[in-house]
């Protein structure tokens, strides 16, 4: 496990291309919030949590369990996905929209989740501008 990485990993390095490439430059990355967000736009309380699909048990790939030392990896697992559901709410009761990006979605429906980013930054950016005024 020691070869897994905390940060700039592939699927969140391709996340912050297409977020710069879209325009969206200005993220802040590993902020000092629950959860260490991947990408985070502190002015607009916007946090982005990009998860890997093994390690956070993407719901949709329905990955299988490793066959040795079943009961470690289930608890090892079960603690991770219960951490960042604690993570979510933690960002969310402070007032942030939190989003998470799986691999698999970055990999597939890349511009879908771009433009899905793009929409919530967006609306972030008018209702501030609405609060402010």
């Amino acid at each position: 496990m020691k070869g897994n990485r905390r940060k700039d990993t592939k699927p969140e390095m391709a996340l912050r291309m297409a977020l710069r490439e879209a325009g969206y430059p200005g993220y802040r990355l590993q902020w000092k919030v629950p959860g260490r967000p991947d990408v985070c736009y502190p002015g607009r309380r916007v946090a982005i949590y990009v998860n890997g699909c093994y390690w956070h048990r993407c719901p949709r790939c329905d990955l299988p369990l490793p066959k040795h030392n079943r009961g470690f990896w289930e608890d090892k697992f079960s603690k991770n996905v219960e951490r960042d559901r604690r993570n979510m709410e933690a960002m969310e009761s402070m007032g942030w929209t939190t989003v998470v990006v799986w691999e698999c979605e970055l990999r597939k429906e890349r511009d879908r989740v771009v433009a899905d980013i793009a929409g919530i930054l967006d609306s972030r950016t008018r209702r501030r501008a609405d609060d402010d005024s």
